[in-house]
Parts: structure tokens; sequence; C-alpha cells
């Protein structure tokens, strides 16, 4: 009887480690993997006036022999015509510039919420995530009442005197940044809070009595020891913003191109599925090079082997 009991548990402990390893796999393969697959035969494939818009991969002919067709023409495009060059350029600049922004905002903002007293802590979190509870659509528009010549912003700046004439704002590469800081600050100032948090401030009080000045002991302590949240914070602010449709589709210029523009052009505009496909691999695979390097940095600060 105690043999049989024991032979349960095993297998139940194996069940539930299965489930625990399977279930994460699983989530992986439905909704990266398959969507992975089918925006890659849609890459390889050629535009047709059809429903879908692109031709199959394979069809059988005569005497029963499987013809493949391999279009590599759409990636030849991507990465020889200048205009996706461009677009491609851009948006890795404004998410650098953006990441940058967010990250000199958001780590006073972070620093000072973590050593705020405890009964504080809660009330100023929420008041960084409670944008969120608006739709973010309607917080672009919003913006866009803000920044007009007309808007609240000229109508501030000329009510007190600062200016004479209305500033232009909108449909520049600064309503872009306004735009990316804004909405994706909390990405930045959440990781570096939860980091910051478990930060021993004795440290702190050591180096001070040891004669080291405030700013030398931030950039020799606390910096150091903050940087797995900073990398957490740069890596969710500077993946999405590279692919932004959005904001600059809103608070940018027609001169300001960035890939999310494109996509959305080739998708619905041109219905030219392969190369918006081809466009959209290429970007994923733009983006795994600095989410490669930022992981091997966040594990070699934390002294695990990259």
């Amino acid at each position: 009887m105690h043999k049989l009991l024991a032979k349960l548990r095993l297998r139940d402990r194996h069940l539930a480690r299965l489930v625990n390893i399977g279930a994460p796999y699983l989530w992986l393969g439905l909704f990266f993997l398959l969507p992975f697959a089918i925006v890659l035969h849609i890459s390889l494939a050629e535009t047709a006036l059809a429903q879908p818009p692109y031709t199959s991969l394979w069809e059988w002919v005569d005497d029963g022999i499987l013809q493949i067709r391999l279009n590599l023409q759409n990636f030849s495009t991507v990465f020889h015509d200048e205009l996706y060059l461009a677009a491609f350029l851009n948006s890795l600049g404004v998410a650098l510039v953006g990441t940058v922004l967010c990250l000199l905002i958001g780590y006073p903002m972070a620093y000072a919420i973590a050593t705020a007293p405890e009964r504080w802590r809660v009330v100023l979190l929420m008041l960084i995530i409670l944008p969120f509870w608006t739709s973010f659509l309607i917080r672009v528009y919003a913006w866009i009442s803000i920044l007009k010549p007309n808007g609240l912003l000229n109508h501030l700046l000329m009510g007190l005197g600062v200016i004479d004439a209305p500033l232009t704002l909108l449909h520049t590469q600064t309503a872009i940044y306004i735009g990316v800081v804004y909405s994706y600050l909390p990405f930045m100032i959440l990781p570096l809070y939860a980091n910051l948090t478990r930060l021993d401030f004795s440290l702190l009080e050591a180096a001070a009595d040891l004669g080291c000045r405030p700013f030398k002991a931030f950039l020799k302590v606390t910096l150091p020891l903050s940087l797995p949240g900073l990398v957490a914070g740069s890596m969710l602010v500077f993946i999405p913003v590279v692919g932004e449709f959005v904001i600059p589709d809103l608070l940018g210029g027609p001169d300001n191109l960035m890939i999310g523009n494109m996509l959305w052009t080739e998708f619905f505009g041109n219905k030219d599925w392969p190369l918006a496909a081809a466009l959209t691999l290429s970007l994923l695979g733009l983006l795994v090079a600095p989410f490669v390097l930022m992981q091997r940095l966040e594990r070699r600060i934390e002294g695990e082997p990259s």
C-alpha cells in the first residue's frame, strides 16, 4: 500500500513538473512560434490580386511533383530601398532618444518614490499608473489639443508673456518625443522603483561616514546597484517605441517616417502583405541584437554566467 502511494505521489510530481515546464512552451508555441511561422510564410510569397493577397509557396504539378517557390525579393527590397532604411534608422533614433529622456526623467522620480515615507509610496505609484486608466489613443489625441498652434500650451505661454506668437509644436519631432516620454515613462519608473526599494540605504550612510560626497556615493553605490532595473526599464521602453505607430502618425509630421507607419501603409494601403511581412521580420531581427546584449549585461551585473 505504501509503495503504491509513493508511486502515485511520484507520478503526480512528474505530472506537475511536466505541466509547469510544458505550459510556458505551449504558450510560446501558440502565440510566438506559430504567428512567426505564418509571417515567415507570407514574407516568402509574392503579391497577388486575391484573398489573401499573396501566392502559395507550394503547389502540386503533373506526375505528383511538389513545386516550391520562395521569393526573397521582399527582403532584398527592404535592405536596398533607401526609404525603408531611412525608416529603420529614424525609428532607432527616436527609440534611443526617447529611452534616454525617459531614463533622465524617470530615474529621479523612481528614486524619490523609493525614498519617500511608506504611507506615501502607494499614492505616488497610483499617480504614475493613473494615466493607464484612460485609453492610450485618447491620451495621444489629448496631446493634439495641447500642442496645436491654438492649443492649451501656446495659450498658456502667450498669457504669461513668454512668447508673442504661437510655437509650431504639433507635427514635429519634438511632439513625437513628448508623446513617447509621456506614454512610456511609467515603464521606466516601475522597474527602477522595484529595484531601488530593495537597495540597502545603510551602504550610502557608510559611504558618507567614509567621507564620500552624495554625488560620488550615487555613482559608486546607488547607480551600480540599480543597473538591473535600469536595463529592464530601458528594454521596456526601447523595444515598443521602435515599432510605434500611433504617436508618430498623430503627433509627427509627414517627414517623420517610422517603420510602424511603413508597416501600416504596406499592409492596409498598398495591400502588399509579403513586403510588410518582410519588414516585420527585419524589425524583429533588428531588435534581437539589443535585446540579447541587454540581457547579457543584466546577467553580468547580477553575477550570473552569460
